[in-house]
């Protein structure tokens, strides 16, 4: 029988934009009142609701968008608000967070040290186990619920075949708690 398949929820996105003239970070907070801080430029949109980042380089990152069209829309209209020509804008593609959910509970204290494709620890303040998956290139956070949030991934299907081989791992060494 064929695993079941998990639904991958994208909670963030991380997407950068360059544009073809870079974007002056003195401006951004002389204009639309951006905050300077450790290097970067922070400007808040309400729509679409997003984080704006202007890096030193005048890229933009934005923060808080679960699709690249939604980051890609407050790319152009940050840009907008600022004057500036959106053509020509490229998009290099960060790492996205993302949650699943193994519906079972978990014996999370148990999941501890090497694991075969990657080792985890027990973290008593957050209450999960955190794995750092080398197999797939993510650290996930599980929880005794089997919730799951997944950071550093680079596309929810990767998030999706992690969730299908850490269920066979925790079925395996009977992680999940048999509910009577």
């Amino acid at each position: 029988m064929a695993p079941k398949g998990f639904d991958v929820r994208v909670e963030n996105q991380l997407v950068r934009f360059i544009s073809k003239t870079p974007v002056d970070q003195d401006a951004v907070v002389a204009q639309l009142g951006g905050t300077a801080t450790g290097g970067v430029v922070i400007k808040v949109l309400e729509v679409p609701r997003a984080t704006i980042v202007i890096d030193a380089d005048g890229k933009i990152v934005v923060h808080g968008t679960q699709r690249v069209e939604t980051a890609r829309a407050a790319a152009k209209e940050f840009l907008l608000q600022m004057g500036l020509d959106d053509t020509g804008l490229t998009t290099e593609l960060g790492p996205m967070v993302a949650s699943f959910d193994f519906e079972e509970t978990i014996a999370v204290e148990s999941v501890i040290g090497e694991l075969g494709a990657g080792d985890a620890q027990y973290d008593a303040r957050l209450g999960c186990s955190i794995i750092e998956d080398s197999r797939h290139g993510i650290t996930m956070h599980v929880w005794p619920n089997g919730r799951c949030i997944a950071t550093g991934a680079h596309s929810p299907k990767m998030v999706a075949m992690a969730a299908v081989y850490w269920k066979g791992q925790f079925d395996e060494s009977g992680y999940f708690v048999q509910r009577i």
